[in-house]
Parts: structure tokens; C-alpha cells; sequence
């Protein structure tokens, strides 16, 4: 369903922590870095990489974004009012691609992306296939009826190992998701510690 069948798990073992909160992530069996100077001592990090690495993190989660797109997200999450950082994760899990993952739809964020593209999803009734469409609150997500017996799709609603937030109004019986509202850094169920706040002082500086 996706391109990125033997990479998806680098970003785990790079930041050495289970991004996504899979059962399959090394980092369940290893928790040290890749290759063959990856179990040596680790240096502190500066200031800067600090606020790389939260950067790189954040970025990963959704798919590995370019950073071209997510320096966009980042610019727009700028200019709107209220804290930046709340700002940015709120347009981060408005996009469609996000919104197929979070209601279990599809098991990981790149399947949630190829299912977007290739026609298997409608925004209020109407196919949409790209993936960074931006939902707005009130609008109903759904798996398209012909999609709904999809190998893929009943294994990911059978997933126990993530839960839809409450920001999302799921009917698993007709495989829709109605975006509740926009949610904030605490509203979003990510499997390790996010900070956008060093994804902010990133930008601020480069």
C-alpha cells in the first residue's frame, strides 16, 4: 500500500523511540541507533540539535514530509493567531491523510496517504484524493462503500493498538469520521512526547 515498506521504521531507530507506538518498531527489541557505531555513548545535544531533532520527530510522524511542505505548515501556523506551536500541530491533523489514520481507517500514515490518492475517500460525499486536503470542523470523512471491504481496512479497525481521539466522531459500522473541532497539543494521542514549542524556536533561528 505504500512505497516506504523497508524504510518506514528509520526514523525510529534514528531518534531511538517508537514514533508511532507499533508493535513491529525495532525499537521494541533495540533500542540503540543504526548501524555500526549506533550503540556507542551518545553525546548531549546543543541547543540546536535539540530543536532539529523535535523538527525531524514531528515532521517524520506525519509521513515524512518534505521539508519544503512542512516549512509551508510551519509559515501558515505563523501567521495565524494564538500559540504557534498549537497552531501548527492543529493544521498538521487537519489534513485528510491525518484524519484517514486517526480514525483507523488504514493501519499507518503512509497507507493513510496511497488510500487517499488512489480514490478511496470522500470529504460531505465527494471524492477526494489528495492528501493534504484540509478538513474543516464539521466536515464527515468517509471510506468510499465500494473501499469497505479492503483487507486493509478491516485490519486497521481491528488495530488495538491506538485509539481515535475525541476529536473525531467515528462510525465504525458505515466507516465515517466527523472532525469534531481542532485539537491541540494535549488533545492528540502521539505515542512519545512531541514539542512543538522547539520546532517554533527551530524556525525562529534558520
Amino acid at each position: 500500500m505504500t512505497k516506504r515498506t523497508a524504510a518506514k521504521y528509520k526514523l525510529d531507530r534514528r531518534m531511538g523511540e517508537n514514533i508511532w507506538g507499533r508493535a513491529k518498531s525495532p525499537v521494541n527489541k533495540r533500542e540503540y541507533g543504526p548501524g555500526q557505531h549506533g550503540q556507542r555513548r551518545k553525546n548531549k545535544l546543543s541547543d540546536f540539535g535539540t530543536q532539529l531533532r523535535a523538527k525531524q520527530k514531528l515532521k517524520g510522524y506525519y509521513g515524512d514530509l518534505t521539508e519544503k511542505q512542512f516549512r509551508r505548515i510551519y509559515t501558515e501556523a505563523e501567521r495565524l493567531r494564538g500559540d504557534t506551536g498549537e497552531m501548527l500541530i492543529g493544521l498538521l491533523e487537519r489534513r485528510l491523510d491525518a484524519v484517514v489514520y486517526r480514525a483507523k481507517f488504514v493501519p499507518t500514515i503512509w497507507a493513510a496517504r496511497q488510500f487517499v490518492n488512489h480514490g478511496h475517500v470522500q470529504v460531505n460525499g465527494k471524492r477526494v484524493n489528495i492528501a493534504s486536503y484540509r478538513v474543516k470542523e464539521g466536515d464527515v470523512v468517509s471510506v468510499r462503500e465500494k473501499s469497505r471491504q479492503m483487507t486493509l481496512v478491516l485490519e486497521a479497525i481491528g488495530l488495538a493498538e491506538r485509539d481515535v481521539p475525541d476529536y473525531l466522531d467515528v462510525d465504525n459500522n458505515k466507516l465515517t469520521a466527523t472532525f469534531v473541532r481542532t485539537p491541540v497539543l494535549g488533545d492528540v494521542p502521539y505515542a512519545v512526547q512531541m514539542e512543538p514549542n522547539l520546532v517554533v524556536e527551530y524556525y525562529a533561528k534558520n
